[in-house]
């Protein structure tokens, strides 16, 4: 059976024989990706940490010893977002170790987050992805491959590191389907539109091989290597200057507005949870929204009392 990657703790946190344990299940039973067992290491061994500052141990854990820790860390600054993962964790840690047996109770089961306030992400508009789009030199073999990938990030809803880890035969040609390995290592089948298809067709095909390949991943950069988030993120924003858009923009941007721009073809909610790889549907909500925002300026400039 597999290891869970030995576990980083920040100088504040401590292990145990319990924690190590449900990393174990989080990698061999749950699937999670590396960087969120970290997130759970660091949280809970904080917390275990917070025990043997005070003597205690997970056995003697209730629910006014977990309402004095939440206290604590918001006296130390910790902010709603931070301490809603703490929680998460707590939550998931706890209900692991009593259905396990390995607690008599659960003290963590009627935590509640915190109130979050939701931002709305930045989203382009048609108008400034053509603009992007039309930007890329499409003569070089950089700029064949830049128009390729932010056309597969608009056409697909890509994550960033669903597209650096894309490989050339996660293409399927002949259906028009792309392959996409989401978070948890969660697959998931994507279809993309003919444009992207012919620009993905013809850098596979024709410019792919111009980069020297030393790697399996289908965008290279000039050493045939995978391109990292910084690199995608650095070609963006070279973009986004160069036609003048001024928003803080990333690749998430066209994630986004993927999202927000089916939403506003007549897209239902469930499809783009499906498309986009969401495990829950309140995580795709925030782009109703958004789209809120133009069906309340239709409204205005329509309804016969807003005249």
């Amino acid at each position: 059976m597999p290891q869970p990657p030995a576990p980083e703790f920040p100088s504040d946190a401590i292990s145990s024989p319990l924690l190590d344990r449900y990393l174990e299940h989080l990698l061999v039973e749950k699937g999670l990706a590396e960087r969120t067992l970290e997130s759970y290491t660091h949280d809970l061994g904080t917390f275990l940490a917070f025990l043997q500052e005070r003597g205690s141990s997970l056995e003697d854990v209730d629910e006014d010893s977990l309402l004095y820790y939440i206290v604590r860390e918001r006296a130390r600054g910790m902010n709603s977002r931070s301490m809603a993962r703490r929680l998460s964790s707590l939550r998931g840690f706890f209900s692991y170790l009593f259905d396990e047996q390995l607690l008599p109770a659960n003290p963590a089961e009627n935590l509640e987050n915190p109130k979050l306030t939701r931002n709305l992400p930045n989203v382009l508009s048609i108008e400034e992805i053509s603009a992007l789009l039309g930007a890329c030199d499409l003569s070089t073999k950089l700029g064949f491959r830049d128009r390729t990938m932010l056309e597969l990030l608009y056409a697909a809803g890509l994550r960033v590191s669903e597209l650096i880890s894309l490989r050339p035969l996660d293409y399927d040609p002949q259906a028009g389907l792309v392959k996409v390995w989401g978070k948890g290592s969660k697959e998931r089948i994507v279809p993309i539109h003919d444009v992207a298809q012919d620009f993905l067709n013809e850098y596979l095909k024709s410019w792919r091989s111009s980069f020297s390949p030393v790697e399996d991943a289908a965008f290279l950069n000039r050493s045939g290597k995978g391109l990292s988030r910084v690199a995608i993120w650095k070609i963006i924003r070279k973009y986004a200057a160069q036609v003048g858009i001024t928003k803080d923009i990333s690749p998430h941007t066209f994630r986004h507005t993927f999202a927000t721009h089916l939403l506003e073809g007549g897209a239902d909610l469930r499809t783009v949870q499906i498309l986009l790889g969401h495990a829950d549907i309140s995580a795709t909500e925030i782009y109703t929204h958004v789209q809120a925002h133009r069906l309340a300026a239709i409204h205005r400039a329509h309804h016969p009392r807003s005249q």
